[in-house]
C-alpha cells in the first residue's frame, strides 16, 4: 500500500525546498512543478485541495505508486487568508486508508524564521505553528533540519533516507545543485570582533586583531 510522507513547519522553514529534494526520485509522487520552477503557490501543490478538505481523500485514486510526498506550511495561505492546517483529519483520514503515513517537521533558525515572516508576511506566524505540536506529537513526528541540509547536502539526504525508509535521489550532482546557494546566508554579516574572541586567539596562539 501506498506511504505518504508528510512535510510541514512553520512560515519559511523550507516546505519547497525539502518537497523538490524528496520529489526527485523517479518512485515519488510529489510536487514536479517544483523542479522546473524556482517558488510555485501552495495553492498549486498537488494535494492542495485535499489539505483544504481531506474528507475529500477517499476519491485519490492511488495506483500502482508506492510512494507520495506532500508538503503544507503552518499556516498556509487559501486564496489570501491565513489558514491552520487540518492535521488531524487529513493523516486520520488517510490512515483510514491504509496509507502509511510518515510526518517530517522541519527545523530552522528562529530568528531567521520571524524576520523572514515579518519581512514577508508583515506578521511573525512561529507560534501558530508551535501551537500545533503537541496534537503533532502524538504521530511520532521526525524532525528535519534545513541547516543540515545546506550544511551536508546529499550526505545528509542519504540519511534521511535511511531513516525514513523513504527513496531520495542518488544523483550527488543533482541534490547538491539545489543545496548551492544557502537560504540563511543573506541573513548574516560580519560582527566586529569581541573580548571573547580575542581571548580565544590569545590562548590559540594566534596574533591579535
Amino acid at each position: 500500500m501506498a506511504t505518504m510522507l508528510i512535510i510541514t513547519g512553520p512560515q519559511g522553514s523550507g516546505n519547497h525546498l525539502f518537497s523538490k529534494l524528496f520529489s526527485l526520485h523517479s518512485a515519488v509522487v510529489g510536487w514536479s512543478e517544483l523542479l522546473t520552477k524556482h517558488w510555485v503557490p501552495h495553492g498549486d501543490e498537488p494535494f492542495a485541495e485535499f489539505w483544504h478538505d481531506p474528507s475529500r481523500l477517499p476519491t485519490v485514486n492511488w495506483g500502482s505508486e508506492d510512494y507520495y510526498v506532500t508538503s503544507i506550511s503552518c499556516p498556509y495561505v487559501y486564496g489570501v487568508t491565513p489558514t491552520i492546517p487540518p492535521y488531524s483529519q487529513f493523516i486520520d483520514t488517510l490512515q483510514s486508508l491504509g496509507v502509511t503515513v510518515k510526518l517530517c517537521i522541519i527545523g530552522r533558525d528562529q530568528n531567521i524564521l520571524r524576520s523572514q515572516q515579518q519581512r514577508v508576511r508583515d506578521r511573525v506566524s512561529l507560534t501558530d505553528f508551535e501551537k500545533q505540536l503537541p496534537a503533532l506529537m502524538k504521530y511520532n513526528p521526525y524532525f528535519i533540519s534545513q541547516e543540515l541540509a545546506y550544511l551536508y547536502k546529499h550526505h545528509y539526504m542519504r540519511s534521511l533516507s535511511a531513516m525514513l525508509d523513504f527513496p531520495v535521489c542518488s544523483d550527488e550532482t543533482l541534490v547538491n545543485e539545489i543545496l548551492t546557494h544557502d537560504a540563511n546566508s543573506k541573513y548574516f554579516h560580519d560582527i566586529s570582533i569581541t573580548d571573547l574572541d580575542r581571548h580565544v586567539r590569545d590562548i590559540s596562539g594566534l596574533p591579535p586583531k
